[in-house]
């Protein structure tokens, strides 16, 4: 048994797929075949159910599978604690992040991160929370920045800021011209929401939850548009298309000829904004430098959290 293989039935679990598999190891899908027979023939169980279009994880694999993922973190612990013992902040971090945080608050964090730990730069990662979770599970990712709420899956959570949310009009609308705006006087409104897997989408839906009906009737949204980022939503409100709610931080700072933004309200809804990672990550330094490298970013409007 060696942690090659022990790589490869990772990935496979992870893949459902061998040549994806393969691909995602950087080995001949042969290569990577003979060695996943190999080790179940070695153990004497079978790992996995060979289908025609998918690989599924037997109940025994299952098993075998975490604690192959768990012996592969320990092996790249030894090297970790061997980096450490040299510099704590030796060599790169693998970092994920949510869309709708990503575009607003990297500029800055990259810009400190180079000024306070130029020795380990920042890998990153966009995806959906879902996807940062699995893989933050399999050691593909380090630490990750998210919005709360998500499954508890014993990570090790940080808090960063909670961020405000605020609603974006075009610059013609009749609520341009409101100092705030409360989440009812929304419903009689074409809302533009980001696309499934976004978690933001759930969070509007949390504020205002009549947009989940699409409702024809007077009581609810009269019609309701997808969009695949919130840049993308914003040019269809800029058009005339409707309205949307954006985080604080998607706000530019520079007035923009077509487009209001408009506080809620009190209290206003905002989503809380969190850095996690795996309790087994050794690099305790790299957490506490990227966390000081986020609080050097500007982050105007949203309450910082150092607790």
């Amino acid at each position: 048994m060696t942690l090659t293989e022990l790589r490869y039935i990772v990935a496979v679990a992870r893949e459902k797929h061998f040549g994806r598999a393969a691909e995602a190891c950087f080995v001949s899908q042969p290569t990577l075949s003979v060695a996943v027979k190999k080790l179940e023939e070695e153990l004497d169980v079978k790992i996995f159910e060979r289908g025609s279009n998918e690989v599924s994880v037997t109940p025994l694999g299952e098993d075998i599978v975490r604690q192959a993922q768990s012996v592969i973190e320990q092996a790249s612990a030894i090297k970790e604690i061997a980096k450490r013992g040299k510099d704590p902040l030796a060599g790169a971090l693998r970092l994920g992040i949510i869309y709708t945080i990503g575009p607003y608050l990297l500029p800055d964090l990259v810009k400190h991160a180079i000024e306070l730990f130029p020795q380990m730069p920042l890998m990153l990662q966009e995806n959906f929370t879902v996807k940062l979770l699995e893989m933050l599970r399999t050691g593909e990712l380090d630490a990750a920045i998210m919005a709360e709420p998500f499954p508890d899956t014993g990570l090790a959570i940080a808090p960063l800021y909670d961020e405000p949310f605020v609603v974006a009009v075009p610059a013609s609308h009749p609520l341009a011209k409101r100092e705030s705006i409360s989440s009812t006087e929304l419903k009689q409104e074409t809302m533009l929401l980001l696309g499934t897997g976004h978690c933001f989408r759930d969070h509007v839906l949390e504020v205002c939850p009549e947009f989940a009906r699409f409702s024809s009737d007077a009581e609810g949204i009269r019609k309701s548009f997808e969009g695949s980022s919130l840049e993308t939503i914003k040019h269809m409100v800029a058009s005339g298309m409707g309205v949307t709610v954006v985080p604080q931080l998607s706000v530019p700072k520079e007035p923009q000829p077509h487009l209001r933004y408009i506080p809620f309200t009190d209290p206003a809804p905002t989503r809380r904004v969190v850095l996690a990672w795996r309790r087994t990550f050794t690099r305790y330094e790299a957490i506490a430098a990227l966390r000081n490298a986020v609080y050097a970013c500007e982050l105007p409007g949203v309450a910082r959290l150092t607790a």
